[in-house]
C-alpha cells in the first residue's frame, strides 16, 4: 500500500483519539488528575496528528517545504516541525512555501493557542465552581 493510505489511517486514528479525550475533560464535573493528564495527551496528540498532515502534504508535494539546512527533510523534521508551529515558536528553519503547507501552519498554529486559551478557561471555570469541603460535611 501506498504511505498515504497509511497516514491517512493514522491521521484518522488520532483524530479519534483526540475527540475522545476532548470529550472526557468537557464532560468533567472536576478538576482532576485525570483531567488534567488528558488535557496535556490531547495537546501531544495534536501535534502529531499535524506532523502526519505535514507528512501527507510532503508526499503529495516534495517542494512543499524549504529547508535551510541541506539534506533536510520532511521525514526527518515533520514531529519537530509540528511542535515548533503548534507552540508558536517558530524558528524559521523550515518554511511552508505551497498554499496548502502554509494554510495547514496557520491552522495548527492557531488551533495550539486557541486549545490552550480555552482548555485553561475550562479548566478554571471547572475548579472554581467546586465548593470546599468543610469539616461539617465530612461527619
Amino acid at each position: 500500500m501506498p504511505a498515504i493510505v497509511h497516514l491517512t489511517f493514522a491521521l484518522l486514528f488520532l483524530a479519534l483519539v483526540a475527540t475522545q479525550f476532548l470529550r472526557f475533560i468537557l464532560r468533567a464535573p472536576r478538576v482532576t488528575v485525570q483531567v488534567l493528564e488528558a488535557g496535556i495527551s490531547t495537546y501531544l496528540v495534536f501535534g502529531l496528528l499535524w506532523a502526519l498532515a505535514y507528512l501527507m502534504v510532503d508526499g503529495l508535494n516534495p517542494k512543499a517545504f524549504a529547508f535551510s539546512v541541506a539534506g533536510d527533510s520532511m521525514a526527518q523534521s515533520a514531529i519537530y516541525y509540528s511542535f515548533v508551529t503548534l507552540t508558536t515558536m517558530g524558528y524559521g528553519d523550515i518554511a511552508p512555501v505551497s498554499r496548502v503547507a502554509r494554510m495547514l501552519a496557520m491552522l495548527e498554529s492557531t488551533t495550539g493557542v486557541m486549545y490552550m486559551s480555552i482548555l485553561i478557561a475550562r479548566l478554571v471555570g471547572l475548579y472554581s465552581t467546586v465548593t470546599p469541603v468543610t469539616d461539617d460535611e465530612t461527619d
